[in-house]
């Protein structure tokens, strides 16, 4: 027998107005009273896996300086949303800004959320801000952030190995000084990134030189004002950098280039994403490719399996990335 709205009125001592309020997400409630009524509801069985029609995309913000004016990100909700549709089930965005005032009460609303599924964009997500994932009931996952315990589902880059090649690539045009364009911002796959280019060093036998190591700020902008500062202190160089991602590869390029630098007959450089200026620029860079649309694809497949499954294993998946060779790196 199906659980109505007035038998969830009598349970939690709420009108049956408010309940209903809540239940279909209008302005009024509050967020206590929201999550005392969502407590009820799923208790009592009101909610069935089978009638949740929605993908809700949620672009995590803890700053902005990565997911903010990134071309890399459209490519990934694209994938989500014609794989939704493909599915039969409406994609919805929601942003969830930790710089917002509002933003306790939007993470209830969220882990509260009955009527869809949920595709939490992980790239800014940083350990402290777990509650926020910990608290959804709803079958969810994330993209781009992981937890070593394996208590959430993860659709991951495979940027330890991916990175490791990269470096190994330069390694194998004769390289040996190698440095290291550092994002500022120490998300999830940066730390990976960063473990791949020691371990192809190590795994070589060549040193990994701290004043190879520039930390630089994860925007373009950013990028290339923290390099020109750096290049304006004369530092020694190496012959090569790896570049956490492309847009901190082109910020570097460009001041590189304006220090009267040649790319990439004085220093090589590697980035990672490929997004789409990286083959039109001068020189092409050359990156690692992430496949931003199938890695959408993927989460929403994930998803359909778990509704399927009910209660089955956790998953990390690694997506595969391709080395694109362009004109950014010489053989010495």
């Amino acid at each position: 027998m199906k659980v109505s709205i007035k038998q969830i009125s009598e349970i939690t001592g709420f009108s049956p107005a408010t309940v209903s309020n809540a239940l279909n997400y209008k302005r009024g409630v509050n967020a206590e009273t929201s999550a005392r009524i969502f407590k009820a509801a799923r208790d009592l069985g009101y909610y069935d896996d089978s009638r949740i029609s929605k993908v809700k995309f949620v672009m995590f913000k803890k700053n902005g300086v990565i997911v903010e004016d990134n071309p890399f990100f459209p490519m990934l909700i694209a994938g989500v949303e014609q794989e939704s549709r493909a599915n039969g089930m409406e994609m919805i965005m929601c942003n969830l800004d930790k710089r917002d005032a509002g933003y306790e009460e939007q993470v209830k609303w969220l882990q509260n959320d009955k009527a869809s599924v949920i595709v939490l964009l992980g790239t800014e997500l940083m350990d402290e801000d777990l509650d926020l994932v910990r608290g959804i009931s709803n079958p969810f996952v994330t993209i781009d952030y992981w937890k070593e315990d394996m208590s959430f589902n993860s659709i991951v880059i495979n940027n330890e190995d991916s990175t490791r090649m990269a470096t190994e690539y330069l390694i194998a045009k004769g390289h040996r000084e190698i440095g290291y364009l550092k994002g500022k911002f120490r998300i999830t796959s940066f730390r990976g990134r960063e473990e791949g280019y020691r371990s192809a060093l190590h795994r070589a036998g060549i040193p990994m030189k701290e004043e190879y190591q520039v930390t630089l700020s994860t925007t373009i902008d950013g990028a290339y004002e923290d390099m020109k500062r750096y290049l304006g202190t004369n530092p020694k160089l190496p012959t090569a950098f790896f570049a956490d991602d492309d847009m901190i590869a082109h910020g570097a390029m460009k001041a590189i280039t304006e220090c009267g630098l040649c790319i990439p007959k004085d220093i090589s450089i590697i980035g990672f994403d490929d997004v789409a200026f990286s083959a039109v620029s001068s020189p092409a860079l050359t990156t690692v490719r992430v496949p931003k649309q199938d890695l959408g694809r993927v989460a929403v497949q994930r998803l359909k399996q778990m509704m399927k499954d009910k209660g089955g294993p956790n998953l990390k998946i690694a997506v595969g990335t391709q080395f694109i060779e362009r004109d950014s790196v010489r053989e010495i």
